[in-house]
């Protein structure tokens, strides 16, 4: 076709002055009487397009260009039907795969005679193909070769496929199935809280859709909180083996979002009638073809996508000094992370005689109070060192701080501030961990809680984007990293409108974002304006809420108020009915607030020892709220966004600090 255009553009002029040639010369045989021209005037001088008068030429001409025409239309009619053939034979391959055209009895026989025997039924999905004969329609058959990658092959043609694949479910025994499908509409890498998120989300918006999530671990996808917090207040022993556990309103629940029932297997994926979730445990996509929508997991599968989303999360971080310190060190190391670091060290902790956390953030502060309790009814010691000058001090204003430490004291933890591991060995069966003001500690095991690492292994073969301050993948406002790829939760680097860049590596992030991308992966396209909060529990009696930027080395202004009986995380999780208190915050931002009649008490800076009942700090950057604490006051988040979304200037933080009613009984 593109050959027959070329050759028209350069034969129309000539066709064009031919047809001019035409005209000009029947006006002068109708309309004019022929007379010989003058002597000495050259033959063809009536002539208006320079060709020659000559009738031969002429001919030929028009032979040339009519020849020239019916090729172009003898090429187009080929090409029609060549396409028409491929397409008919596309047709019959579909159809002779889905059997639509057998009849049920025709079916039952078919399949009894062609059935392997038992001993062949194991044979692996990798082995030759088989040649199938099926009836295309009442006249006629055709022979088609039928791989295991059936699905990865009807999902190449039109809608219809999802109907071919649910047809042909109806012949292909369970055991033909390969373990790991070769394509997956929707497919999720990672199987954290993101990821579970954005199935729900895509399963709301598209009912017959086939979620295929791909996780490295070996159990389906749960919440993270509890393995730091409720688990280790239990009094049932058999908590690491049911993973259950009461929350702080004495609700039983499992750590499991949902359970086993909820998913269908990756093997029956393709094949259920209304689509579903299904988890690939122990596996990990190690390459990314973006241009071929396709990935590769550790076993050398492959499985190519529609959307994709990377829900990868982090990795704990190590402190040199420990990788450094040897094999024997590392044995004894906990990496605080994921079911099977809880299992490890609770175990750990009935057996040992002391332990050392090392980090005073959420984790590390969290882990200590938790067994510092245990440690009131054993003989465990146990040890929390940090070189901060307080417990969550990169978060905290120091006052606060400083009553947090004395806080995790009282559970009975010796909280050693301003400390720092200058280098470890393993000797006399004991870790020895020696200080950077020369003093050592020795410990049977120690816990590393000092950060997390963004896991962004996918962008070099995937070619995208890492953020080189923040970490994690670059998005734009729809966590939209390419095309058909999107990014939630931790490994996430979006761009807040407020607040600039961020990376937030906290639950609610991680569910809200996490139902975003599903939702904009079946084209919502919707922004992330979302404002996520986090929190943390230093036990049933303490807790606190935050959002935005909480920075201890911004200026801070706090407000506070003598607490009551239901200011603590076991009153509002009682009222809620949830443990997980982001599931009981709306997302929405406050449009209007209510201020308690009566003027609060001014702002001042704590002082020392000071019991801090309840109260609000407010983050300041150049007289702006950018983030905002709520020390034992839950349910306020709406307002705690609204004050941020506004991002007004506030000389006086009172007047702010009335929106949270913190004053009322």
């Amino acid at each position: 076709m593109f050959q027959s255009r070329v050759a028209w553009q350069k034969l129309a002029p000539l066709s064009r002055a031919s047809s001019v040639l035409v005209r000009s010369s029947a006006k002068r045989r109708v309309f004019k009487p022929f007379k010989m021209p003058a002597a000495g005037t050259p033959s063809g001088c009536l002539m208006s397009t320079g060709l020659p008068r000559d009738s031969s030429n002429n001919l030929m001409y028009c032979f040339i260009v009519g020849g020239t025409f019916i090729g172009g239309v003898a090429y187009v009619y080929r090409t029609i039907k060549e396409d028409k053939e491929r397409y008919t034979e596309r047709v019959a391959q579909l159809l002779s795969r889905s059997n639509t055209e057998r009849k049920p009895e025709e079916l039952s026989t078919k399949s009894e005679k062609e059935e392997p025997p038992a001993e062949e039924e194991s044979v692996s999905s990798a082995e030759a193909p088989k040649k199938v004969t099926t009836e295309v329609s009442e006249q006629a058959s055709v022979e088609v070769t039928v791989e295991n990658s059936e699905t990865e092959q009807l999902s190449e043609a039109d809608g219809s496929g999802k109907d071919k694949i649910e047809a042909a479910s109806a012949v292909m025994p369970v055991s033909a199935r390969p373990d790991i499908p070769s394509h997956a509409p929707y497919l999720l890498i990672g199987g954290g809280t993101a990821s579970f998120a954005a199935a729900r989300s895509i399963r709301a918006r598209d009912p017959g859709a086939r979620v295929l999530i791909v996780s490295e671990e070996p159990n389906l996808p749960y919440m993270r909180p509890p393995l730091s917090k409720e688990l280790w207040f239990s009094d049932d022993s058999n908590v690491p083996e049911t993973l259950r556990f009461k929350q702080w309103n004495g609700k039983e629940r499992s750590i499991f979002f949902q359970p086993p029932s909820f998913y269908v297997s990756p093997q029956d994926l393709p094949f259920v009638e209304n689509g579903g979730v299904a988890v690939l445990t122990s596996r990990k996509v190690v390459h990314m073809d973006v241009r071929g929508n396709k990935v590769r997991l550790d076993n050398d599968s492959e499985i190519t996508y529609d959307k994709c989303l990377i829900a990868t999360g982090g990795t704990p971080r190590n402190l040199p000094t420990l990788e450094r310190a040897g094999e024997e060190v590392q044995k004894r190391t906990t990496l605080f992370r994921k079911i099977e670091d809880f299992k490890s060290l609770e175990k750990i902790s009935r057996n040992v005689e002391s332990i050392v956390i090392i980090g005073g953030g959420f984790l590390g502060s969290e882990l200590a109070c938790a067994l510092g309790r245990r440690a009131r009814d054993t003989d465990l010691e146990v040890m929390q060192i940090f070189p901060e000058k307080g417990n969550m001090g990169k978060i905290l204003p120091e006052y606060l701080s400083n009553w947090t430490t004395e806080k995790v004291r009282k559970e009975g933890v010796d909280v050693r501030p301003n400390t720092v591991v200058k280098s470890a060995k393993y000797q006399d069966k004991k870790v020895i961990l020696k200080l950077k003001d020369g003093q050592t500690i020795k410990t049977d095991h120690v816990v590393a809680a000092v950060g997390l690492e963004p896991s962004v292994e996918l962008a070099k073969s995937a070619r995208m984007e890492v953020d080189s301050d923040l970490g994690g993948f670059r998005v734009n406002a729809e966590l939209q990293a390419r095309s058909n790829i999107w990014v939630a939760g931790d490994a996430a680097c979006f761009y807040d409108l407020k607040l600039g860049r961020r990376r937030v590596e906290h639950h609610d992030h991680a569910v809200v974002s996490g139902r975003l991308a599903g939702e904009n992966m079946t084209g919502a396209a919707k922004p992330y304006w979302h404002q996520s909060m986090f929190w943390s529990d230093l036990g049933p009696d303490v807790g606190y809420e935050a959002i935005g930027i909480v920075d201890s080395s911004l200026p801070t202004v706090g407000v506070f108020a003598e607490a009551t009986a239901k200011d603590t995380p076991r009153a509002v999780t009682q009222e809620s009915g949830t443990g997980i208190r982001s599931e009981s915050e709306t997302e929405e931002v406050a449009t209007s607030v209510n201020v308690t009649a009566g003027a609060a008490p001014s702002a001042h800076p704590p002082h020392d020892g000071e019991d801090y009942g309840k109260g609000v700090i407010f983050y300041l950057r150049e007289k702006v709220v950018v983030g905002i604490l709520l020390w034992n006051i839950f349910n306020r988040m709406p307002i705690a966004r609204k004050v941020i979304k506004d991002g007004e200037e506030h000389d006086d933080l009172n007047e702010i600090a009335k929106l949270f009613n913190i004053h009322e009984d």
